[in-house]
């Protein structure tokens, strides 16, 4: 047999056992190189809009390298080990490590590069879809074409010829460090199993437990107010990070194992087919795959979290929109106001109104505060808040002797908490009026610049109202400002108005707003953030899965003597595959399970930053992750069937 049959020999035989290296490589190609087609494609501008857009895209694909990179270079690791026996075999035939190099490059270039050109050609045939998403998430009306970017093409040929270097380099070391002796007991060496339960071993599980419990309760405190600075809230970041990272470790390198240990010896150690082959098998090798799984579960975490957040934000950009804007056009100008109300009459548009005069006042809320400001930069004393007439404000009707506040959001929820009750005094340039404060509303009255960053409203009785304006402090407001509210009757005509409002010269010293615009802008901008992050956690989703996947091959190979016995002695496949079942359910779920818990935790603490809705967007992402994940497990239940198979 010559060189070349012994390479198109190994060629076959390695497809056929890694074809799921291949399809991640392939994936992996198209993926990047669809990515990186964005950066150059013309009809990108509209989508982009600025420089913060381009630049994203390009963070996007640094990270998209490095997520790639890791993996290939973790399988190609796993794989040469798995072939150690058949590097040393050649070695015991008079084959130098020089030539055996060369054989195992030549193998792994053809396979390598006719990925690559699969997955540019499958990149490019699917980058018509991708950009149609983007547009589709980001709002932006404009036709997709499929173009074809040179320098997309020469920028993924170089990126993937570099981590074939490093391949390359890593596979060169590893043959020249090992002795022909070294090279058959490897496979033995990478997994320790450990036989015993130690007293240290159970120390670092309860802890790893701990530590966890700990992360997660501190980021259910982050912003209740019991971390009022930067330094504490960036010191309490760092706890929970490191917490629950090293928590994660000491899980899988002790808690794991006394879990089932406590399960076992609960049934006095003896145990049925199905708990041998998945709660034994998972109790010992769990600890030492433990910095491999703390790492698949921490990316796991973060890939949940960004998504779940990202989402967030998109789920709720209208609610956002309409509560900073709360009419399909807002303005502080009377004649700008006027102007556009004359087009729309001219251009049979039809239209409401609402007018709202506006002051500002000082008041001492100190008797309804339930949170304490300190580091807040407000002053419960002397708060500067919008008052306006319930007179102007439909379905409110407030006693002379009474305020209401409205405007009221999750956010300022979590760093101003008000109680139901209590006294508000207002304070004017001459007199203080004390009132009593009837409680809280969330509906938005409004704009964003009337709020002071998101403050409630005040509304009160139409006379108390006229007082305060008759006695302004001149240090707040030197007269009342008024906010205009135009709303379409037919929202068709939505578009239609827009334009008209973009076409106008409006007074640049006053504000006006359109919802439809503050609306396109959010959704460019998040739908952007939210598109880039759901490639990024696709590939983390896939090489995660992928690298598990392997290590079960790797323990199925290990274990098919144990088949082979559990064979003899007559146990049936089925029986044997029930087993392999729960412990790819328990493989697979505990780190996802883990993974999606961080998740949850880290979204739980700061949702509300990102947007109003939590529950659904963050459930569909997690049912989504869940569902593609689990696509894995059933592949390596798939592998093990066909392992089962061959045992005898």
């Amino acid at each position: 047999m010559n060189i070349n049959q012994i390479i198109f020999r190994n060629l076959k035989k390695n497809i056929k056992n890694y074809y799921l290296y291949v399809f991640a490589l392939i994936f992996s190609v198209a993926l990047y190189f669809a990515f990186v087609t964005l950066q150059y494609d013309p009809s990108m501008d509209e989508a982009k809009g600025s420089i913060k857009g381009g630049a994203a895209i390009r963070t996007g694909s640094i990270l998209l390298v490095a997520i790639v990179s890791v993996f290939l270079l973790y399988a190609n690791n796993l794989f040469i080990k798995r072939r150690s026996k058949e590097i040393g075999l050649f070695q015991l035939i008079g084959m130098t490590k020089n030539k055996i190099f060369r054989l195992m490059s030549t193998e792994n270039f053809i396979i390598y590069f006719s990925s690559l050109i699969i997955g540019i050609l499958i990149g490019f045939s699917v980058s018509k879809l991708i950009i149609m998403i983007l547009y589709k998430i980001t709002g932006v009306d404009a036709i997709a074409t499929l173009t074809f970017s040179a320098k997309a093409l020469i920028q993924t040929v170089i990126v993937f010829s570099v981590i074939y270097l490093f391949i390359l380099f890593m596979n060169y070391f590893f043959i020249k460090r090992q002795s022909i002796l070294s090279l058959f007991r490897i496979l033995s060496s990478t997994e320790v199993k450990v036989k015993k339960l130690s007293i240290f071993e159970v120390i670092i599980g309860i802890l790893g437990i701990v530590l966890i419990g700990t992360g997660y309760y501190v980021s259910s405190k982050l912003f209740d107010g019991d971390f009022t600075t930067m330094t504490e809230l960036f010191l309490a970041m760092t706890f929970i990070l490191a917490s629950v990272i090293i928590g994660t470790y000491f899980f899988y390198k002790g808690s794991v194992s006394f879990i089932f240990h406590l399960i076992r010896k609960q049934k006095n150690g003896y145990l049925n087919i199905n708990e041998v082959l998945s709660l034994s098998s998972i109790m010992f090798r769990m600890k030492s795959n433990a910095l491999l799984l703390t790492v698949i579960t921490t990316v796991s975490a973060l890939a949940v979290g960004l998504l779940s957040l990202s989402y967030i934000s998109y789920y709720s950009a209208e609610k956002t929109a309409r509560d900073q804007v709360p009419a399909d056009f807002a303005f502080t100008d009377e004649k700008d106001a006027d102007e556009l109300k004359d087009t729309f009459k001219r251009n049979q548009i039809a239209f409401s109104e609402t007018k709202i005069h506006v002051l500002q006042a000082e008041a001492n809320v100190k008797e309804i505060l339930d949170s304490d400001l300190e580091g807040m930069n407000f002053d419960p004393n002397v708060m500067q808040l919008s008052v306006v007439s319930d007179k102007e404000i439909a379905g409110i009707d407030v006693s002379p002797e009474e305020t209401v506040f409205t405007g009221y959001s999750d956010i300022l929820k979590k760093f101003i908490s008000f109680k139901e009750t209590g006294e508000i005094k207002w304070k004017t340039k001459n007199e203080s009026i004390s009132q009593h404060f009837k409680g809280l509303r969330k509906e938005h009255i409004l704009p964003w610049y009337f709020t002071s960053g998101g403050l409630p409203v005040a509304i009160v009785d139409d006379t108390v109202f006229n007082r305060l304006k008759q006695d302004l402090n001149p240090d707040i407001q030197q007269e009342s400002s008024i906010y205009i509210g135009i709303d379409l009757k037919d929202e068709k005509d939505i578009e239609k108005a827009n334009n008209i409002f973009d076409t106008l010269e409006f007074n640049e010293t006053a504000a006006q707003d359109s919802l439809f615009n503050m609306l396109s802008t959010q959704k460019q901008t998040i739908g952007l953030a939210m598109f880039i992050v759901s490639f990024l956690g696709l590939a983390f989703l896939i090489t995660s899965g992928c690298i598990l996947y392997f290590k079960q091959m790797d323990e199925s190979e290990d274990e098919k003597p144990n088949y082979t016995i559990l064979r003899k002695l007559g146990y049936t496949r089925g029986d044997l595959l029930r087993g392999i079942q729960a412990k790819q359910l328990f493989n697979f779920g505990i780190p996802l399970g883990i993974g999606l818990l961080h998740g949850y935790f880290a979204v739980q603490s700061g949702w509300f930053l990102f947007g109003t809705e939590l529950w659904t967007p963050m459930l569909i992402v997690m049912l989504v992750y869940t569902g593609l994940y689990s696509i894995f497990g059933i592949l390596s239940v798939l592998y093990y069937k066909k392992i089962i198979k061959e045992a005898l």
